[in-house]
């Protein structure tokens, strides 16, 4: 086995369950996205009371905590219970099942503004907002995805946590797993044969769960992976994760969650 660094260190059921445990209700092929017109740029003046992304950063776990965003992505709503990705001019935010209709939850198309107020809290390295409450504001912004490529591998791009990311130019490796030990182990299908994506994080899923893949940049591997309560089986992204090809390169956009490590959720992948 060639040695390697991974940008995530342990995977464990868990991941699998990371941020949901809640059924998806993205809307079809474009994972909750709405065709929402995007304004210029984002409002960069808060209301009163509204942390700015620097003063949200630096709140401690538990802290009570007030921000203005607009919503980028819509993971799951089960139960009166959203979950969604939000960001404004400075970072990115995870709002993890905020009390909310189903009416109100299906008004967060991409691109509206809200407002959160919640509790700071940290899940394995991930920052997410909780026992959030939320105003749905005038305002309309869609982020473009941040260029991260050159931070993998590297201490800066925990900085880019929850942002809309793309990586450019990677490589797609044999679908690689660990139970743990620290060891990683070639994923082979019914055939035997090496594959470029799994399903779950050490392959013992079907269609439907998580697709799991192993890029590499600079001869340095790396697990992404398509979160089906994001975008699910019915949607392109999930079906060209089941079409990728080892050895080829590919651009890949979606949201830089964290479990230990970095872990992305891809939403967009177009081969080069």
């Amino acid at each position: 086995m060639k040695k390697a660094l991974y940008g995530i260190l342990a995977l464990t059921m868990a991941a699998s369950l990371a941020g949901c445990s809640s059924k998806t209700d993205n809307g079809g092929n474009d994972g909750g996205k709405e065709n929402t017109p995007a304004a210029a740029g984002p409002d960069t003046e808060k209301g009163e009371g509204v942390m700015t992304y620097a003063e949200y950063a630096d709140a401690n776990v538990d802290d009570k905590v007030t921000i203005e965003a607009y919503v980028q992505a819509k993971q799951s709503w089960w139960d009166n219970k959203g979950t969604f990705f939000a960001q404004d001019a400075d970072g990115g935010y995870f709002i993890y099942e905020m009390q909310i209709s189903e009416d109100d939850y299906k008004k967060l198309v991409e691109g509206q503004k809200v407002k959160i107020s919640g509790y700071k809290a940290e899940w394995s390295g991930e920052v997410e907002i909780i026992e959030a409450e939320y105003e749905i504001l005038d305002g309309n912004w869609i982020a473009p995805a941040k260029d991260v490529t050159a931070d993998l591998n590297t201490d800066k791009l925990i900085d880019s946590i929850n942002q809309k990311v793309v990586f450019k130019g990677l490589k797609i490796e044999p679908a690689e797993f660990t139970e743990g030990g620290g060891v990683y182990e070639v994923y082979k299908n019914e055939a035997g044969e090496d594959q470029g994506y799994m399903y779950k994080y050490n392959g013992t899923g079907a269609q439907g769960d998580d697709v799991y893949f192993t890029v590499s940049k600079d001869g340095v591997n790396f697990t992404f992976l398509v979160r089906s309560y994001l975008t699910d089986s019915s949607t392109d992204v999930y079906k060209a994760a089941e079409a990728f090809e080892i050895g080829k390169t590919y651009d890949l956009e979606g949201f830089l969650y964290w479990y230990n490590g970095a872990n992305p959720y891809i939403t967009n992948i177009k081969a080069n």
